[in-house]
């Protein structure tokens, strides 16, 4: 990926946020060929809505051929009843004057949970768990982070003029699917601050990350992870 959050998460002294296995723990199913899913670059059609699509029923023409992330995937993101938009909504209101800075799927198909990051004006962190089944969110843990790292976090959300919700609808207006994760980074330059949206795809079970320009929409990268 084009970004490096998981170093600034280092750096803010809390665990390191990872894509793939470790960042949503689902699924996805690829039939005997995966077709249709291509690692091709491209601009997106911009959307008011900021609404993102949601997860649809297994498909019954998996062949039986997946990868231990696509099962996991298979399995999991079903269970999530609530989306990440409302998810993300219920973090935010756990801590007053915040914005959301990420947002993911994990736990088990027992125990959906999204785990949210949310910060005020000033690069103040808290982790906020949400449940995945009934959208309640848990109460909210603030980071362990120095007055850098604070400093960093504050530019990236005074940058940031695109919301979660709209960088999640650029991506789904590109690709069908329901969206897993949503997190606010910048580029490897330090050039740009990006958010960065996974989208699973419930036909196949493949996962495609979005790094989305935070202040015009912009897709500048796109990657399709069939592992």
């Amino acid at each position: 990926m084009v970004t490096k959050r998981n170093a600034s998460a280092v750096r803010r002294g809390r665990p390191a946020l990872t894509r793939g296995t470790g960042l949503i723990c689902v699924a996805a199913a690829a039939g005997a060929l995966l077709t249709g899913c291509g690692n091709d670059d491209g601009d997106t059609a911009k959307s008011d809505s900021s609404t993102a699509g949601r997860a649809a029923s297994p498909s019954s023409s998996d062949g039986g051929n997946l990868t231990d992330d696509q099962r996991e995937r298979k399995e999991l993101v079903p269970k999530a009843k609530v989306g990440y938009d409302k998810a993300l909504d219920a973090a935010v209101a756990t801590v007053d004057k915040s914005k959301p800075v990420s947002i993911e799927l994990k736990g088990t198909p027992d125990k959906p949970v999204w785990k949210a990051e949310v910060a005020t004006a000033d690069g103040a962190s808290h982790d906020v768990d949400v449940d995945a089944v009934t959208g309640k969110a848990g109460q909210a843990r603030a980071d362990d982070q120095d007055q850098d790292d604070k400093r960093e976090l504050a530019d990236w959300l005074k940058k940031a003029t695109v919301t979660p919700q709209q960088a999640a609808q650029t991506a789904t207006d590109k690709k069908k699917g329901t969206v897993t994760s949503v997190e606010l980074d910048d580029s490897d330059k330090g050039d740009m601050v990006l958010w960065s949206v996974d989208v699973v795809t419930t036909d196949d079970w493949n996962k495609t990350t979005y790094d989305i320009d935070a202040t015009n929409r912009k897709i500048v990268r796109e990657h399709v992870d069939r592992d």
